[in-house]
């Protein structure tokens, strides 16, 4: 839909070029989840270094308690591990989708196969849905983190912790059936419109 700009007094004009050249505000957002990406890898880079030095230990350690001890908390620390790294694709996902709805698309990107499955954002929606899977699974990391130290002293601890190990499979089970469906609608109504389009005289005629 075009607008005749002539209409418009040059206050409006010039009112309505400030309004749409704030957009670029959203760089503070994208910079500082990039930097916080930075800081998010170089973080879990650390940890991985304190992990091998846990592994080196539990190669010298011959005293069962204590190795079962440091297996327990070297396990735990790889766990962070993955958790760390996790939040910094969280942080990457998040800058690239906010530059790509409100400032430009990243066209150096699309010359890689990775943008096809990175950058495929075309809404808020879509940038949720992909933030929301990787806290997800960052939430289910957490979790095998924390009961790698639990202690079952009663019936009652194994049936919760049970109960919690179900309940994270129906999330995880609800989460792949809603984007299946997601999926198969867009899919149809991709092909809808296709047809739609296909079958309009006008467009038939060229």
């Amino acid at each position: 839909m075009s607008v005749d700009k002539n209409r418009e007094s040059t206050f409006e004009q010039v009112f309505e070029f400030i309004l749409w050249s704030g957009r670029w505000s959203v760089l503070l957002a994208v910079v500082g989840g990039m930097l916080t990406s930075f800081v998010m890898f170089y973080i879990a880079s650390v940890d991985v270094y304190h992990l091998g030095n846990l592994v080196l230990q539990y190669m010298e350690t011959t005293d069962l308690t204590a190795r079962e001890a440091l297996r327990a908390d070297t396990v735990g620390h790889a766990v962070e591990v993955i958790d760390g790294f996790l939040l910094a694709i969280v942080l990457l996902i998040f800058s690239y989708g906010i530059f790509e709805l409100y400032v430009s698309k990243i066209f150096q990107a699309y010359d890689s196969s990775t943008a096809q499955h990175l950058l495929k954002i075309n809404s808020l929606d879509d940038l949720k849905a992909r933030l929301g899977k990787v806290i997800l699974m960052i939430l289910v990391v957490k979790f095998f983190e924390v009961a790698i130290s639990m202690d079952f002293a009663t019936m009652r601890d194994l049936l919760l912790f049970s109960a919690s190990i179900i309940l994270i499979g129906i999330t995880l089970f609800m989460n792949q059936l809603v984007e299946h469906i997601v999926h198969n609608r867009r899919s149809t109504d991709f092909k809808r419109r296709a047809e739609d389009s296909g079958s309009h005289p006008d467009r038939r005629e060229r």
